[in-house]
């Protein structure tokens, strides 16, 4: 693979850009070394395998595929949750398993299950546990990179759809302003040594496209939506506006830029994406 085709160059944003991406080779395992695939469904859910996600794309690196979204929800005090899939029994060889899946997810018609975040060590993380118990609620990472979310937040409070009220014109010197408003926060990850990291955008352009996508309908809710933030190269956690020099030098100061190999994820651009994803560890 030549340097051109393993590093990106400056290009345009690509907005909710429809179709499947990697459906030939299947090379996105999303970890480092060698990784054993095992399509039965254990004892701890499902056991990994192809699977189907939504995902933010991958426009740029070396990373095999995108990052998988997680829908979410506004409650009545306008607190964000992401959505956990329905919990379901299935009988695998005999045996019956647990597994969360919810098949045409709101009438979307696309599965989503919790084999979309099984890479990158996540499969071995409680957080994807199928009937691992947690409010889902978005709680601010106190590690967070925004200047906006350190003054306004403490680490775990819950964020709140009024956080992101000016994402119409927020900016922080990175990129264009007016394009969204980030917050970086954790999702399952109560009581956890290595919390899951994720990021929130709040958009106009989420807002818009919701109106003719049926996932994104789906999905988002007042121009919200939410990305596992896990680079799928070598698991690094990369940053939608939050790496200045380095991600303008890419043409990636308006997009995710993961700093430690230079992949390029645009969050206006959710795709379907085939890659494998790690079984789950017995028990």
């Amino acid at each position: 693979m030549s340097e051109d085709d393993k590093y990106p160059a400056e290009s345009g944003r690509r907005r909710f850009v429809k179709g499947v991406v990697g459906g030939g080779a299947l090379a996105g395992v999303g970890a480092t070394g060698a990784v054993t695939v095992n399509t039965l469904t254990t004892a701890s859910g499902a056991g990994g395998g192809t699977v189907e996600a939504r995902v933010v794309e991958n426009v740029g690196g070396p990373a095999p595929h995108g990052m998988p979204q997680i829908p979410i929800e506004i409650d009545d005090n306008g607190d964000i949750k992401g959505i956990w899939p329905e919990v379901i029994t299935e009988t695998v060889q005999g045996v019956e398993v647990e597994i969360a899946r919810s098949e045409d997810f709101k009438g979307s018609g696309v599965t989503y299950s919790q084999e979309w975040f099984q890479y990158c060590g996540i499969e071995s993380n409680n957080a994807v546990t199928p009937t691992y118990e947690s409010d889902n609620y978005f709680k601010s990472d106190p590690d967070t990179k925004y200047a906006w979310q350190q003054d306004a937040l403490s680490g775990g409070d819950v964020l709140n759809v009024s956080d992101l009220a000016d994402y119409e014109d927020w900016g922080n010197g990175i990129g264009s302003d007016g394009i969204g408003k980030p917050a970086m926060v954790t999702w399952r990850s109560e009581e956890s040594e290595n919390p899951v990291p994720v990021t929130v955008l709040r958009s106009s352009t989420v807002e818009e496209a919701a109106q003719n996508d049926p996932w994104l309908e789906a999905s988002t809710d007042q121009g919200v939506m939410a990305w596992l933030n896990k680079c799928t190269h070598f698991c690094c956690v990369p940053g939608y506006k939050s790496n200045g020099g380095d991600s303008v030098s890419y043409g990636a100061e308006d997009l995710i830029y993961c700093q430690c190999h230079q992949s390029v994820y645009d969050p206006f651009s959710v795709v379907s994406s085939i890659y494998v994803a790690r079984p789950r560890p017995e028990g």
